[in-house]
């Protein structure tokens, strides 16, 4: 099968398609064409070997301390069932599915093997680009909007959130589930990103320290970016606000209590099968990019140059 292969850490240059052997599932496992991928900011950290600060060391001895241990990259993914093992449960072949492979990866790739439990249907109105995209940025979102308390369902509730960081993958995917639950949002994007602010339901700030600390307050805030800390955060709460530092780097982690969250979003089965059913009823949809399997270089290219705007979604 043809693979993006990375053999040692580096630029998007190291990223080289090639003829692999294609993976076996095991009995839990199902064995997955796909048809859609994408590359996002976690792909990018473990090709450049650019993790945050204070997590280098870990984070080497977990993906390769002086080479990449696996060489597959890519998280997130949608296709056609192929083969189910003998064990796997609630999968037939020829089913349409989507999932995260966590830190087995391997999703850039004609074929992905990955446990029958991680994966949901997806619905015959969503397209498998669309299917693959929304999961990065979705599965964050709703984790970090969970832990700040934004959910729907709550009677006269109507929590006002703040979205740092509001034009990449994890940003318009939370506010668009915000809003979904009855929050107003303001988000801060760069020069020319406010009319995409303003179509998914946020007004738009930018990122000069008047207009962000301008004595607003906020019952959520979401800084998927980098630019606070906990401190800074708690500027902006109000007094039973939360706050979710999605780009924390070990300093900041360490400091984050209380009402400020930090650490890594879950990527659970049941939240595929809840963002997928919110793209069949067009209560989210996927902004971003869209480029061919063999383009995947210039996808790593896109990524780093911070200026990427939603999901970059590969198809084959």
């Amino acid at each position: 099968m043809k693979a993006a292969v990375i053999d040692r850490y580096g630029p998007p240059e190291v990223v080289e398609l090639r003829d692999v052997e294609e993976p076996r599932p095991t009995a839990k496992q199902i064995l997955v064409r796909v048809e859609s991928a994408t590359v996002d900011s976690a792909d990018a950290r473990i090709r450049g070997a650019r993790f945050p600060r204070g997590f280098a060391l870990g984070a080497r001895l977990a993906f390769g301390v002086r080479r990449p241990r696996r060489p597959i990259l890519g998280t997130a993914f949608a296709g056609t069932v192929v083969e189910v093992g003998s064990a796997a449960t609630g999968v037939r072949v020829g089913d349409r599915v989507a999932g995260m492979s966590g830190f087995r990866l391997g999703c850039h790739a004609e074929l992905v093997a990955v446990p029958a439990t991680k994966v949901a249907p997806v619905p015959d109105a969503v397209s498998a680009a669309d299917a693959a995209g929304v999961l990065f940025g979705g599965t964050t979102a709703l984790h970090f909007l969970r832990a700040c308390r934004v959910v729907p369902g709550r009677p006269g509730h109507a929590p006002r959130v703040l979205v740092v960081g509001g034009a990449g993958a994890v940003g318009v995917q939370a506010i668009q589930l915000a809003r979904a639950s009855g929050a107003t949002v303001r988000a801060t994007a760069g020069p020319g990103r406010a009319a995409l602010l303003a179509e998914l339901g946020a007004e738009h700030l930018d990122h000069s320290r008047d207009e962000l600390f301008d004595g607003s307050r906020y019952d959520a805030v979401l800084d998927t970016v980098g630019l606070l800390d906990a401190r800074s955060a708690r500027r902006l709460l109000t007094d039973d606000g939360h706050a979710a530092l999605i780009a924390a780097d070990l300093p900041q982690t360490l400091r984050a209590r209380g009402r400020v969250h930090t650490g890594t979003a879950s990527e659970r089965a049941e939240d595929v099968a809840h963002l997928l059913e919110l793209l069949a009823d067009r209560t989210v949809r996927v902004v971003g990019d869209r480029l061919g399997f063999d383009e995947i270089v210039e996808a790593h290219r896109r990524v780093d140059s911070g200026h990427k705007t939603g999901s970059l979604v590969l198809t084959w």
